[in-house]
């Protein structure tokens, strides 16, 4: 009998990370779910108890922005099972400020998690996914195709993950390895609030940019309150490791679809910026 496929998801705390462990669980795979601080595993170890599904889900540490430390994880976890059938590049930061009021560390440090992060993880996934004809399934966002007001930095790295996914993908194909990237909108986890936003000093700070930055928040706290469960938005994901060729872009629902869709068939970039100049006013 052939062994359990093997998968691998970073940033699995909360939110799609922890929904799409528990997911992959659920359809059979070995799932190793990582995250940088091991002590937040416990709401993980719930869920994996109550879904029937904690003798699949193995929790191993992993910083995806620590080359040696990526690289020595994932021999681990082909040491220990034998095979890595599949790379589910989950783990991101945001990172909300405009370019005057942000600094080029703060950039630096949005580009490291969002886009290097998964450079890291991809780069050394690839000899135990190329042995396998696996996949890397890439958890990018709407903002990786359309950028948004006081995002700056966060769209900068997932149009960057978008760019390197979509150049790879043929490359990858070639020796049999499939790689997509799906796109979620807003989805109701601690994403946001593990943010710790302090909204009346932010608004205190901004000095000229306070008008658009107060009505952007209003919008966003609004667009939040239709949001995508974590469950939901892990769907598509899990569909894309298990059906039999996925699709290179996969959107989490059908207004993920359409807001996508604003900027892909936008050609001088003004249906874009009529929708986003609306939010910053």
């Amino acid at each position: 009998m052939s062994s359990p496929k093997t998968v691998l998801i970073t940033g699995t705390s909360s939110g799609i990370g922890l929904a799409t462990a528990i997911g992959t669980a659920r359809e059979g795979w070995t799932t190793i779910a990582t995250m940088r601080d091991t002590g937040k595993a416990e709401a993980l170890h719930k869920a994996a108890v109550e879904a029937g599904v904690a003798d699949l889900v193995q929790v191993k540490r992993l910083d995806v922005t620590d080359p040696v430390g990526v690289t020595a994880c994932l021999d681990e976890v082909v040491a220990e099972h034998g095979r890595l059938d599949a790379l589910v590049n989950n783990a991101g930061a945001a990172q909300i400020g405009t370019v005057e009021q942000s600094s080029v560390d703060d950039v630096r440090a949005a580009m490291e998690v969002n886009f290097f992060g998964v450079v890291t993880a991809t780069r050394a996934a690839m000899p135990h996914l190329r042995a396998s004809q696996g996949r890397v399934i890439t958890v990018s966002s709407v903002g990786g195709a359309v950028g948004q007001p006081f995002n700056e930095a966060y769209c900068a790295a997932k149009f960057a993950v978008e760019g390197f996914m979509q150049s790879l993908a043929p490359v990858a194909a070639t020796l049999g390895v499939d790689v997509c990237v799906v796109e979620p909108g807003a989805v109701a986890s601690e994403f946001v609030a593990n943010l710790g936003l302090d909204l009346p000093a932010m608004l205190a700070a901004a000095g000229p940019y306070a008008p658009a930055l107060e009505a952007y928040i209003a919008r966003t706290q609004r667009s939040f309150g239709n949001a995508q469960t974590p469950a939901e938005a892990a769907a598509p994901i899990i569909e894309a490791l298990t059906v039999a060729r996925p699709p290179f872009r996969i959107q989490t629902s059908q207004w993920a679809r359409d807001f996508v869709a604003t900027s892909l068939a936008d050609l001088d970039g003004s249906a874009v910026r009529n929708l986003t100049d609306t939010w910053v006013r």
